[in-house]
């Protein structure tokens, strides 16, 4: 199955990819994606403004996606297809692929995460997100995701300490705020 998955998406590359044109080249001055990344979260941490914090966030992961390559974009689009179908196992055959042809695509790892959750697969879950973070350490999307799994097999305590790290990144992230506050709550609650 990898194989026929692997050759389909080359023999798509080949036949979608323009012929090489006799144009002039434009020269173009690139910022670096890290540079790009940095001054991102550097503003994120910055940003008071909840829907301006949001956008940035958005252009964050916006970097994430591009620093796969084409093919990369073309599994992950055909995994989130299958998500949608609620075909997972086609899902994890394409992400599958991704994590092997780009084993540093924090991407590949997050969205293989996500698709174990759906699956109620936590350990698999987890180990995809513990590789995403050994990537970007910053990846607010997989420390929300791993909090979540600590929180739902009753590990409140680690997963308040990777709320508190998300907020550190993201401090106007919402549902991390709001997931504080409830265990802080729950401890409170307990104690009296």
């Amino acid at each position: 199955m990898r194989h026929c998955v692997l050759s389909a998406c080359l023999c798509f590359l080949l036949l979608a990819a323009p012929a090489a044109a006799d144009e002039p080249r434009q020269a173009t001055v690139r910022i670096p994606a890290s540079d790009r990344l940095e001054q991102l979260f550097a503003d994120l941490k910055q940003e008071t403004n909840e829907a301006a914090a949001r956008r940035i966030a958005e252009r964050i992961r916006e970097e994430w996606l591009r620093s796969g390559g084409e093919t990369a974009d073309l599994l992950i689009e055909w995994a989130r297809a299958a998500v949608s179908e609620e075909k997972y196992h086609v899902a994890l055959d394409l992400l599958d692929e991704v994590t092997v042809l780009y084993p540093d695509f924090v991407e590949g790892w997050s969205s293989r995460a996500l698709v174990h959750l759906m699956m109620d697969d936590y350990d698999r879950a987890m180990a995809d997100l513990s590789r995403a973070l050994a990537i970007e350490p910053r990846h607010f999307g997989a420390l929300s995701g791993l909090a979540g799994i600590l929180r739902a097999v009753g590990r409140e305590e680690e997963a308040l300490a990777v709320y508190r790290r998300m907020l550190e990144i993201y401090p106007m992230q919402r549902s991390a705020q709001r997931a504080v506050m409830r265990i802080v709550e729950e401890r409170t609650d307990e104690r009296l």
